[in-house]
């Protein structure tokens, strides 16, 4: 019985093996038979795209390499940025589908059916950012420029995005774009006719910070910057396309947009890369801010300075989120982010000549000689100016939203052209404003840290056009007023970053008026009575307005305890 069944599997394996060989032939014959006319033709015009592709692929090379061989030090350059721009492109892509896919592959399939709240779910989200955030740290050092000013601007979002992200990110705050030692050589020789070795008694070719050598970092970003700014919204509309509900793509947009320079990408570009307007602005800044003792900018050496190297002091300091590290100096966290509030807000309110990226590398703190904190500003090449009619209408809508005075936050937006008021004053504070509360904490709760990502998300465009109707310097500001935020935050908010604003607003103002106003002769001591008057009058109207609400607070309380008023949703609201 057993040798029948093995006969019977031989004969069925034999015939199995007889079927394949004469499909094979009959596959052969139908290979062997001759083409048609519409098929030869086919193969024809694929045999002469082929041919192209393969000689595009073996002569571009050759042409580019020849070009290359044949061309002057500067074209030689220019080709090598149109290189790297293509490998930056096909990173950034990589970069972007690999983190669009693992988000994918984490909702729907990881977590799939898992509660948002459960510990598995926090955990396995917590791992994906922290992997996205990786990925993007790792593909902002690879590609240098655009991309770590993009990383730097997105650590200004503290309060909104994963913590994963701001952590990972902070990274690319003292990150510069390193360049070989002979591309450095090159630039000094075509614009002193000389090596650095040869003009400076020591010189370091490795960047120590993001604004060390901050010419090594924006050499070729004249050319290369409108290329990856394109490469940037490419890979935000990838994201729009694989996740239209993905919470934080307005965050990148934003941020994006803010580097971008709102609508004047050239201009702003050309202030940032032009390096002996930098050290023009870094003087204007010193002298801006010499009654700030704490404050220090320095000193630009013009004879070893031109539009694509600076040569200025090196101080040492550390960033000035380095809360550790002010510690161990044996500084106050207080007294920094006081001082550095005050430094900004000064710009804002009365100068108007605005540092717009005063990141934490580009802020350093270090002991003085009265041993508190000093704060030395780098990087001064990007500098925004506020006329004195927008300065006078800031100064007054921030003095309005700190006292919650509703009409007047209505005038002075609409003397900045933005008609949708409200909105506006929370983009300005980055925060709920509560009409029926007076003071603002510095921190967001759980609570407002949600309402703040549903209303970017759901109102992107109201908020889009908001900062389209302002006036265009003020996008900048935005930017210098959301990162010192973010520094106080990062210093554990020591002070009360509203309330100080509010009052260097009420002063900038008061001061602007006294130089203003012709019938109040220049003395110091009007002009000083003048300022104390008004900061008088806002410090009244502010404590009387706590004084007030708490005492109807308490009131409202004790009806409620003794059962005189039902405690509905509006009262619970406003005792919360």
């Amino acid at each position: 019985m057993a040798k029948a069944t093995g006969f019977t599997a031989l004969q069925l394996c034999q015939r199995h093996r007889h079927a394949l060989v004469q499909s094979s032939e009959a596959a052969a014959r139908v290979l062997r038979r001759p083409f048609s006319s519409q098929s030869r033709s086919a193969v024809g015009r694929w045999a002469l795209v082929r041919r192209v592709l393969l000689g595009a692929a073996a002569g571009v090379p050759i042409v580019v390499g020849a070009r290359y061989a044949l061309a002057d030090p500067r074209e030689r350059r220019r080709i090598t940025i149109v290189t790297e721009g293509v490998r930056r492109f096909c990173r950034s892509l990589q970069v972007g589908i690999v983190i669009s896919f693992d988000y994918w592959w984490t909702a729907n399939v990881q977590l799939r059916g898992l509660e948002e709240n459960s510990s598995d779910f926090v955990e396995g989200m917590s791992a994906c950012h922290q992997r996205a955030a990786d990925s993007m740290v790792e593909g902002a050092i690879q590609n240098g420029g655009v991309y770590i000013k993009l990383g730097q601007g997105l650590c200004a979002f503290n309060h909104l995005l994963p913590p994963e992200y701001i952590n990972t990110l902070r990274v690319l705050e003292d990150k510069a774009l390193n360049r070989k030692y002979k591309e450095v050589d090159a630039l000094f020789l075509e614009d002193f006719n000389s090596t650095p070795d040869k003009m400076f008694k020591e010189f370091d070719y490795e960047p120590v910070a993001a604004a060390s050598l901050a010419q090594v970092q924006y050499i070729d970003l004249r050319d290369r910057f409108e290329g990856d700014i394109r490469t940037l919204e490419i890979l935000l509309d990838l994201i729009k396309f694989m996740h239209p509900s993905f919470g934080f793509r307005w965050v990148l947009k934003a941020s994006l947009l803010k580097l971008k320079g709102k609508f004047d990408l050239k201009g702003t570009l050309a202030q940032e890369l032009d390096f002996e307007n930098e050290g023009r602005n870094s003087e204007r800044c010193a002298q801006d801010l010499k009654h700030f003792k704490f404050i220090v900018v320095p000193k630009v050496y013009w004879d070893k300075t031109s539009k694509r190297v600076l040569t200025a002091d090196y101080c040492e300091g550390c960033k000035v989120n380095s809360v550790e590290e002010i510690k161990r100096q044996g500084l106050s966290l207080k007294d920094v982010s006081d001082k550095l509030i005050r430094t900004f807000a000064e710009q804002i309110f009365y100068t108007g000549f605005i540092h717009a990226d005063p990141h934490p590398g580009n802020v350093l703190v270090r002991k003085g000689p009265d041993k508190k904190a000093e704060l030395v500003l780098l990087d001064h090449g990007l500098y925004e100016f506020l006329s004195e009619h927008d300065r006078v209408a800031l100064c007054k809508l921030w003095r309005s939203i700190i006292i919650r005075d509703k009409p007047a936050m209505k005038k002075y937006s609409s003397d900045l052209g933005v008609k949708d008021y409200f909105l506006f004053c929370e983009i300005l504070l980055q925060r709920p404003i509560h009409m029926h509360k007076t003071g603002l904490s510095n921190i967001l709760s759980w609570e407002e840290t949600v309402y703040m990502q549903e209303m970017a998300a759901k109102h992107f465009e109201r908020i889009m056009e908001v900062l389209k109707a302002m006036p265009r310097p003020m996008l900048l500001v935005f930017r210098n007023i959301n990162t010192v935020r973010c520094i106080n935050i990062a210093l554990g908010a020591p002070v009360d970053r509203y309330f100080l604003m509010a009052k260097s607003a009420v002063r900038g103002w008061s001061w602007m008026q006294a130089e203003r106003s012709r019938r109040l002769p220049q003395i110091g001591v009007i002009r000083w009575l003048w300022v104390v008057w008004e900061n008088v009058k806002f410090e009244f109207a502010l404590r009387s307005e706590v004084v007030v609400m708490r005492l109807m607070t308490s009131l409202l309380r004790l009806l409620v305890y003794f059962g005189r008023i039902p405690q509905d949703d509006r009262i619970y609201q406003y005792l919360q």
